[in-house]
């Protein structure tokens, strides 16, 4: 009997190919802090392969020798068994990271690795580590705001209280479930902004006046909208069935606000396939425009 080396059928080409793709790459995420840059860094480019399957675990404050080893250990039984991680980090000791390339290759995303030489080139200077330094960077006072700023998005939550309105940086207006209160939190931790939000029901939408408490504050306001069967999708995990995540309710609510939008020439993002970032990037263009 004669053994040849396997060949693919022609048509199965495309099939194998497929699952090829399917197959699910872990992505570790390491850090001797919080990880958040190195976080949102993979994130961004791991994005950029769709077809690809991803399976991120994060394991940030690896501020000891032991956590390290036991991180280097999966690693290395992983490689083993020929299931090799992505690895993005953001270990500023040097000797860590020495030990992560090691046991990584080429599959190792050094964040400070990538940047630091050419910058230490450019400015002149020798880079000095220091852990945790990226929160000291600018305004001394900014994570006294970002507390300040969280503190007001959830004291004025959804309509709550509109007595301190003049202090807010901007007002979001919608109807329920658009992403207001997510919105604000996070334009609250990540850019210290103010941010009030003020829910649009019934009675408001039943007409194509403005609130009387938001016409003072007009300068303010910015709305958020979404599509109807995305709301109405949304609202139904919270509340099946009732009239509340009907979809004609859902369809008249998201028409009426867009009517009162529109008469009072307020800036809308539409949020239904945006994610809260790329709201909050559009809002914060919005006040500084």
């Amino acid at each position: 009997m004669s053994v040849f080396p396997h060949q693919p059928h022609p048509d199965k080409d495309g099939q194998e190919q497929r699952e090829q793709r399917a197959v699910t790459t872990r992505v570790f995420v390491l850090s001797d802090h919080t990880g958040i840059t190195a976080g949102s860094i993979a994130r961004a480019l791991l994005a950029q392969f769709p077809h690809q399957s991803f399976e991120m675990e994060e394991h940030p404050f690896l501020d000891s020798k032991d956590k390290v080893a036991a991180i280097v250990a999966e690693i290395e039984r992983l490689n083993a068994e020929h299931h090799p991680p992505l690895v993005f980090s953001s270990f500023v000791n040097s000797e860590v990271r020495t030990l992560l390339a090691q046991a990584c290759g080429s599959r190792l995303f050094d964040i400070f690795e990538a940047f630091t030489p050419p910058l230490e080139k450019l400015l002149g200077e020798a880079a000095s580590p220091v852990t945790g330094q990226l929160h000291g960077i600018g305004n001394s006072g900014s994570y006294t705001a970002r507390i300040k700023a969280l503190d007001y998005a959830m004291i004025h939550d959804d309509g709550s209280i509109t007595r301190n309105y003049a202090k807010a940086d901007v007002i979001l207006i919608g109807v329920s479930r658009s992403g207001k209160t997510p919105t604000c939190l996070y334009l609250a931790l990540h850019n210290g902004l103010q941010a009030a939000n003020y829910p649009l029901v019934d009675e408001d939408l039943e007409t194509t006046r403005l609130p009387g408490i938001l016409q003072e504050y007009k300068h303010k306001l910015i709305a958020l909208t979404i599509e109807p069967k995305q709301l109405h999708r949304i609202r139904q995990q919270r509340r099946p069935g009732s009239r509340y995540a009907s979809p004609e309710q859902c369809e008249w609510e998201v028409h009426q606000a867009e009517n009162l939008f529109r008469k009072h020439h307020i800036p809308v993002i539409d949020t239904t396939a945006i994610s809260i970032e790329e709201i909050a990037v559009h809002i914060t263009a919005e006040i500084m425009h």
